[in-house]
């Protein structure tokens, strides 16, 4: 007897409602990088660039369950993701207000790379800059890695993803790839690998994922690794593996794209509102 297909959770059912196409759509480049599958290998890309920043890394430090919880913080992140990603308007901009109301109390102080302490909250616009632009690169990094064309190229989605950015609270991001490494690289002057950084970065190694996850789960991280620029390895204190990351990692995407299809729940709700739409409009401009 053939296996049913689990049920998409609720949040993945309600990018079938809404009233508009949403900040993207098909054919644009944010749907091409962040509904393909190296955005397995992007989100701990990301994890792993955002903790070079010394306040990022003191909020997360002070204030996150990552090490209780690390399924739940990832299906926040994922969903957050594919609602900006293939939401309607009202359901992005929704998304992006309750991250932005958790990050109110996401507030102390931390040592700078110059011993000053210096006061941090999640949501001054330094902190948001740095999360927004270390997200784009990991994405960007991942797709060009392990991903098919980006319609328009690498700077259409830096372009088109900067809305998101402003939408969280960033003012003018960057809306190429080279204004975005311009704005990586000044803040990597400032990077605090400490004792913190590297705890973090053991957890993201080895987070103790159940099942499948956990089994595929190291050849990702040794590809993600293998992307990351070698200044960037070299400050979060990770090696290259030796091992052949980038071609493994290709393998397990090929896989995973094989018995999960090129298009996820979250697409396939959001395509079937834009039929909908699309329907109702034909049916409306009738006479």
């Amino acid at each position: 007897m053939r296996r049913r297909r689990a049920e998409p959770p609720s949040w993945v059912r309600a990018l079938a409602e809404g009233e508009d196409a949403g900040f993207f759509g098909p054919g644009s480049a944010v749907w091409a990088v962040n509904g393909a599958l190296p955005t397995l290998v992007a989100g701990i890309r990301a994890l792993l660039l955002q903790t070079l920043h010394p306040g990022a890394m003191a909020g997360v430090h002070d204030h996150s369950r990552y090490r209780e919880d690390p399924l739940g913080r990832l299906d926040g992140t994922v969903r957050w993701v594919a609602t900006t990603t293939f939401g309607d308007r009202r359901a992005a901009t929704a998304a992006c207000a309750m991250v932005t109301r958790l990050h109110d109390r996401v507030t102390g102080t931390y040592l700078d790379v110059r011993g000053d302490v210096r006061q941090y909250a999640a949501n001054d616009p330094e902190l948001l800059r740095w999360v927004h632009d270390a997200f784009t690169e990991a994405f960007i990094g991942a797709h060009e890695h392990w991903g098919g064309p980006i319609p328009g190229g690498p700077d259409a989605y830096v372009r088109e993803w900067a809305e998101v950015g402003r939408l969280m609270g960033v003012a003018d991001p960057p809306t190429t790839v080279a204004g975005l490494r311009a704005e990586l690289d000044a803040f990597l002057v400032d990077a605090k690998p400490d004792e913190r950084v590297a705890e973090a970065v053991r957890f993201i190694r080895r987070p103790g994922l159940p099942g499948l996850t956990g089994a595929v789960y190291p050849i990702l991280f040794g590809g993600a690794v293998a992307s990351l620029d070698p200044h960037e390895r070299e400050l979060l204190g990770l090696r290259r593996p030796w091992w052949p990351a980038v071609t493994l990692t290709r393998v397990v995407l090929a896989v995973g794209v094989r018995i999960l299809g090129r298009r996820s729940p979250s697409e396939q709700h959001a395509r079937a509102r834009l039929a909908r739409l699309a329907g109702e409009s034909e049916t409306a401009s009738r006479p």
